[in-house]
């Protein structure tokens, strides 16, 4: 039989691909995410993609939010926080737990809840603990959600301090002197465990960085000169981390690089310098993010350094099995040998950020920086790969 003379059904047209922004969180880190998330939704091509922001609160909260990124910068020294962006004091979203369907749903108490529509991919731009660390990503992975960025275990071992560079030097990686206090040694014996730093300052002398174990943005950390700052230092870091990280002081220059994934695997960056800022004792979050003390890019290094780092970059990528992007940061000692400190599975991601910078450096600016990494999620299955 002809079909010739049949009505034919009209082509629906394709539909862009929905790019859920997940942003804010509960950890220290929450409203350098809001930031970075304002900067996304900027340079999201919404000629090829369909945006959803949605932010998490500090309390964990997950809120449908205004796509509305100019109330997401810094201003007057203060950062912005989803609680200001919700559309509701109480609405909720809700992600599928079935792989099955993509469907995103909102509800509010004493309300219909109201279907969202299907989420193609989720850009997580959350930092530190509950977002950054690998429990998002395995939230996602069980909702059959492909995401920007590491993976479960990538994400766990970025985070991590400790394990870092545990997997740096199983691969060969040179790491600085550390020692690890973990929450139970504190609580069983905090003499001993006080004990076990001052051994180390002995070893390796002073001034030491006490840290956080598990959080970024510079959050949490001292720089301790000698045993009169070292208490402070430790419940400093400790309202961040139960668990805390005491690194020697290395001499030398601080330099960054940027990885990113390409259709044929990863690729480095021109590096950065962080020279000392002038105005703080270190390059800490309001010389990060504040005062936005600037980078030298690319560093004043030469050929062979350059090549050098960008080759250290690409194998702390791979031996933490990372996907997507990330910020690997080396101090250059006196001795012309390059340390890695740690890598950031989410780097800050701001425009004013060194990551973003570094790749406009090499050519890749960053609308397209955006767009390569959704499409990077877009071609990876979830699930083991």
């Amino acid at each position: 039989m002809s079909t010739e003379n049949l009505p034919q059904s009209p082509e629906q047209p394709s539909r862009k691909p929905r790019v859920a922004v997940v942003f804010g969180g509960r950890s220290s880190e929450h409203g350098i995410s809001v930031v970075t998330a304002g900067a996304v939704l900027k340079a999201v091509d919404r000629t090829k993609y369909d945006v959803l922001p949605i932010g998490i609160t500090q309390d964990g909260r997950w809120a449908l939010t205004a796509d509305e990124p100019e109330r997401m910068a810094i201003t007057e020294r203060r950062t912005p926080n989803v609680e200001e962006l919700a559309e509701s004091a109480e609405g909720a979203v809700v992600l599928p737990v079935d792989p099955a369907n993509r469907e995103v749903v909102y509800s509010e108490p004493g309300s219909v809840p109201k279907a969202l529509g299907e989420v193609d991919v989720v850009f997580p731009v959350l930092h530190g603990p509950y977002g950054e660390d690998g429990t998002l990503q395995g939230l996602l992975e069980l909702s059959g959600v492909p995401y920007v960025g590491a993976g479960v275990l990538a994400s766990a071992v970025g985070q991590d301090k400790e394990y870092m560079k545990r997997v740096f030097t199983s691969f060969g990686l040179k790491v600085g002197p550390y020692v690890v206090i973990r929450p139970r040694e504190w609580a069983r014996d905090e003499a001993a465990a006080r004990k076990k730093i001052v051994d180390f300052a002995g070893e390796h002398g002073w001034p030491l960085f006490v840290k956080p174990a598990r959080a970024g943005s510079s959050i949490g950390i001292t720089k301790v000169d000698d045993l009169s700052g070292l208490d402070e230092a430790i419940a400093a870091a400790q309202a961040h981390d139960p668990k805390i990280l005491v690194e020697a002081a290395l001499r030398g220059r601080e330099i960054e690089c940027g990885v990113l994934e390409f259709e044929d695997g990863p690729r480095a960056s021109v590096p950065a310098e962080i020279p000392p800022p002038d105005t703080h004792a270190y390059y800490d979050f309001e010389a990060k993010y504040i005062d936005s003390t600037p980078g030298l890019v690319p560093a004043p290094l030469t050929p062979e350094e350059t090549a050098e780092v960008q080759r250290l970059a690409v194998d702390a990528f791979e031996a933490a099995s990372c996907e997507g992007l990330v910020r690997a940061d080396f101090f250059l000692t006196e001795d012309g040998e390059f340390v890695i400190n740690e890598i950031n599975t989410m780097p800050g991601f701001t425009p004013i950020s060194m990551y973003p910078q570094m790749w406009q450096a090499s050519g890749v600016g960053y609308p397209e920086l955006v767009d390569r990494l959704i499409q990077a999620a877009l071609r990876r299955p979830t699930g083991l790969r």
